[in-house]
This record gives C-alpha cells, structure tokens and sequence, in this order.
C-alpha cells in the first residue's frame, strides 16, 4: 500500500525560500504513478493546485509558476517542492500526492512570518 509523507520546516520567514519533502513508501515513484503533485490549502480557503513532476517533465499552476520548482530523487523515492520568495500569502497546509488519484499524505502546516 502506497503511503506518503510530507516533511520540512513549519516556520518559513518572508522573501525566503520554501521547501518541502515528499517521501513515499510501499511502491516507487517511477513506477506506481505518473505525476507526482503538490497542493495547498491556506487557512480559511479551498485547494490550491502548485504543479506536478512526470517522468520527464513538470507543470506548474500559472500564479506561481514563476516562483515554483518541483524536482525528485528517484534513489531515495522522493519528490520535492521549492517556492522561493514567500510571504504571508503562502502560509497554508502543503500535501503531496498522485495526481488526480489517492492516496495523499496528511499534510505539513508551513506559517509565513517573522
């Protein structure tokens, strides 16, 4: 059964960069699944999709696209997701998951402040 993880810092300071580890158990990303994803939920808001990795390629959400950066490590079966230059607005709760398909992980909260 495929689980995953999401791990890193929980406090973040503005203009900082942001990143967060996905690690998945019980299968591998190269195999299992096609599209690795990150999403976000920030207090009080709906889901917000961040972008994805593929086998050779990634998409990111056009709002942050210019500020996102999804890469893997296939040897440790991880998958994970930089945003630079945060600020308060990106304060949220951060899974990852497959694509469109179960399961995700539970979640890590990243706050945003000084």
């Amino acid at each position: 059964q495929v689980q995953l993880q999401e791990s890193g810092p929980g406090l973040v300071k503005p203009s900082q960069t942001l990143s967060l580890t996905c690690t998945v158990s019980g299968g591998s990303i190269t195999t299992n699944y096609y599209y690795w994803s990150w999403i976000r939920q920030p207090p009080g808001k709906g889901l917000e999709w961040i972008g994805y990795i593929g086998y050779s390629y990634t998409y990111y959400s056009p709002s942050l696209k210019s500020r996102t950066s999804i890469s893997r490590d296939t040897s440790k079966n991880q998958f994970t997701l930089q945003l630079s230059s945060v600020t308060p607005e990106d304060t949220a709760v951060y899974y990852c998951g497959p694509d469109g398909m179960d399961p995700w992980g539970k979640g890590t909260e990243v706050i945003v402040s000084t």
